[in-house]
This record gives C-alpha cells, sequence and structure tokens, in this order.
C-alpha cells in the first residue's frame, strides 16, 4: 500500500512508467553519439561555420515542430502520438547511419529530431494530466529518471570512438540506437493503457492560441529566450573546445557530461519538493543564473584539471527547470494544454535559429568569444524574470 501510495503521490501511474521507461531508452542509446555529431561533423568535411548552421538548423527544425507535435498529441492523444514520433525518428538514424558526408547528414537531422521536439508537447500533457497538484514534482521525476542514462551514455560512446575512430565509434552507437527505438515501439504498443480521444478545439489557430495564452506565460517565455540563446550560441562548440582547445580526451569528455547530469540529479527532488512549497519563481530565477555562469566560467578556468567546475554549474542549470515546466503547465488551459505548450516553444525555438551560426562566426574569431557573449546574454534574462510578476 505505500509503494503503491509512493508512485500515485509521483504521478507514476501506469502510463507514466511506460512512457518515462520510454524516454530512459531513447535516451540511452541517443546519448551514446549525440554529444560527438560536431566532433562527427567535422571528421565530415564540415567547417565550424557548417557545425553552427547544424545548431542553428537542430534549433529551427524543433522550434517548428513543437506546434505541430501539439496539435498531434491534441487530436490522436499523447501516448499514440509517442508511438508515432518514435517511428518517425528512426528514419532519420538510419539516414545518420549511412550519410557519406555532412549534407545528407543534415537532411537526417529533419527526421532525428521529431522525438526530440515533437513529442515535448505530449510528454507534457501526459504530465500534466497525472498530477493536478505537485507538478513540478512529476516534472523532477522525469527529468531525474531521464538523466540517468546521459550519466552512463556518454562515457561509453567517448568508449567506442576512442576504440574505433570518430566514424565507427559514431556508427556503432547509432545502431545501438535504432534497435532500442523499435524496442520501445513494440514496449509501448503492448503496455499503454487504451484510452479515448476526446474532441478538443480542433479550429482554434496559432493566433487565437496566442491571444488565450496567460500573460504570466507570455513573460516567462521572454526571459526562457534570452537564457537559451546563451545556451544556444556555445552549445554545439563545448565539445571542441574541451577536445580542441583544452586537450581532453573523448572519454573523458563524456565523464564531463556524466558529473554535469550527476550534478542536475541530485538537485531535482529537493528543488522541485520546495517549489510545489514555496513557488516556482526563485527556483525558475536560479537556473536562469546557471546559465548565464557557465559558459563564462568554462573559458575562465586557467588550469585544465578544473574544468569540472564549470560542468558542476552547467548540472545546476537544471535546478529550476522542473519548476519551469510545472509553471508552463499551471498556466495552460487544459483544453488547448498541447497546442499552448507547442506554440511557446515553437516561438522560443525560432529565435534561437541564429544563435549557433552566430557563435560559429565568433568562434572563427576566437573560440573564447562565442562564450563571453552567450554570458552577457544570460544575464539579461535574469534581469527580465525577476522584475515581472509570475503566477505562483
Amino acid at each position: 500500500m505505500n509503494i503503491k501510495y509512493l508512485l500515485k503521490s509521483l504521478g507514476l501511474n501506469k502510463d507514466m512508467i511506460v512512457m518515462i521507461t520510454t524516454i530512459l531508452i531513447i535516451t540511452f542509446g541517443r546519448s551514446l553519439w549525440s554529444r560527438y555529431i560536431p566532433k562527427y561533423l567535422q571528421f565530415l568535411g564540415a567547417s565550424a561555420f557548417i557545425i553552427g548552421v547544424y545548431g542553428s538548423l537542430k534549433t529551427m527544425v524543433s522550434g517548428f515542430y513543437q506546434y505541430p507535435g501539439g496539435i498531434v498529441s491534441d487530436k490522436i492523444g499523447s501516448k499514440n502520438a509517442l508511438i508515432l514520433f518514435t517511428i518517425l525518428s528512426i528514419g532519420g538514424l538510419i539516414i545518420y547511419m549511412f550519410s557519406p558526408d555532412w549534407k545528407i547528414f543534415l537532411l537526417g537531422t529533419f527526421l532525428v529530431l521529431i522525438w526530440d521536439s515533437m513529442s515535448l508537447p505530449a510528454i507534457f500533457s501526459l504530465i500534466g494530466e497525472a498530477l493536478k497538484k505537485n507538478r513540478a514534482i512529476g516534472f523532477s521525476v522525469q527529468s531525474l529518471l531521464k538523466r540517468l542514462p546521459i550519466i552512463i551514455a556518454p562515457p561509453l560512446g567517448g568508449y567506442l570512438i576512442e576504440k574505433y575512430g570518430i566514424e565507427y565509434g559514431v556508427k556503432i552507437g547509432i545502431i545501438i540506437s535504432i534497435f532500442l527505438a523499435f524496442l520501445t515501439i513494440l514496449f509501448q504498443k503492448k503496455f499503454y493503457e487504451k484510452t479515448n480521444i476526446e474532441k478538443r478545439g480542433v479550429s482554434l489557430g496559432i493566433i487565437g492560441v496566442w491571444n488565450i495564452m496567460d500573460s504570466g506565460l507570455k513573460k516567462l517565455l521572454l526571459a526562457d529566450i534570452m537564457a537559451r540563446l546563451a545556451s544556444n550560441m556555445v552549445k554545439v562548440y563545448v565539445v571542441l573546445y574541451i577536445l580542441d582547445i583544452v586537450g581532453w580526451t573523448p572519454t573523458g569528455y563524456g565523464m564531463l557530461i556524466s558529473l554535469q547530469m550527476i550534478t542536475s540529479t541530485l538537485s531535482y527532488l529537493p528543488a522541485a519538493r520546495l517549489a510545489d512549497i514555496y513557488g516556482r519563481k526563485p527556483f525558475v530565477t536560479a537556473t536562469f543564473l546557471f546559465f548565464s555562469l557557465f559558459p563564462i566560467t568554462l573559458v575562465s578556468i586557467p588550469n585544465p584539471s578544473l574544468i569540472p567546475l564549470a560542468f558542476i554549474i552547467a548540472g545546476l542549470r537544471e535546478i529550476g527547470e522542473p519548476a519551469r515546466k510545472a509553471l508552463i503547465v499551471d498556466l495552460a488551459r487544459e483544453e488547448y494544454r498541447g497546442r499552448i505548450i507547442g506554440l511557446y516553444y515553437l516561438i522560443r525555438g525560432l529565435l534561437m535559429i541564429p544563435a549557433p551560426m552566430i557563435g560559429g562566426l565568433l568562434w572563427s574569431i576566437y573560440p573564447k568569444i562565442p562564450f563571453i557573449v552567450a554570458s552577457i546574454i544570460g544575464f539579461l534574462s535574469i534581469l527580465i524574470f525577476i522584475t515581472i510578476k509570475v503566477k505562483q
């Protein structure tokens, strides 16, 4: 009885367990290779600017996919949507596997990101349905469990690269990822509960969704945009900075990612519990602060042996993420939840498009410059967020 009560309090009913297990399996497979893609593109002949284009393409596609993902989730149900998105993303992984150059590889990104992007409104909707209260805890559990494979997989991926080289190391990881994705399709089809799909307000367009969006959610979006600009300007260049500038090995970089994920994992539950009790805003503010501190800290550390400190700060960026996601769900009208969440991430994603390319241009001038500029932009997100009133 106590176990059942605990599972219920965490929102872990059968469908939630199936969803989280699916996320765990897919995330493990993708984490074997995803962090090394900038280096793999370099192997395929891509320049620093093209790597920036890849980052911008990911941001652009992710942004465009959010709103359609929300529509699909509202129309066919979040569980059916997650199965569909898993199936479609496998096609992109196959393209990744057989890409002879970076141009074909970039085409595969359009399918690979279907899972990463379109699934987000469906995941939010499932959690929103499972938990009416203590949603920060629910998002914390989902985020915490999602990070567990990221602690393990990047070092394994780095080992594969060191043992077999960048080409075959990444391809082995992609093969594993394809196999695990097929496995999750069978798992979801077998264990998701059958539910009737409620009719939603399907005639409401983007303008209509924006008009019904809560004003507090719009203000949160503005601050979030600034923080993500800071992150996306340098995101694809972190691995190049660590491997090419600082001189760490791929396995060492994988261990840094593990340290980042461990830090995130340890912060999730206590921060989420406090956010449900005392309000979301202090913890969301802390997240924006650590987003701002990570880039400048990374390039300011004089001793390479102290680089792990920067990745601890990177891990602390997640301290307010469950609170931010819970706040989004709190402020999204239930009957249009998928589309409101999709529109939120659509707007955020579209405004992120130029950030990696700008980072690439700044990197070409001097590798530390994009990190410094990113931190300055990040600090603006804090100023925006702390001056607005957000419903708790």
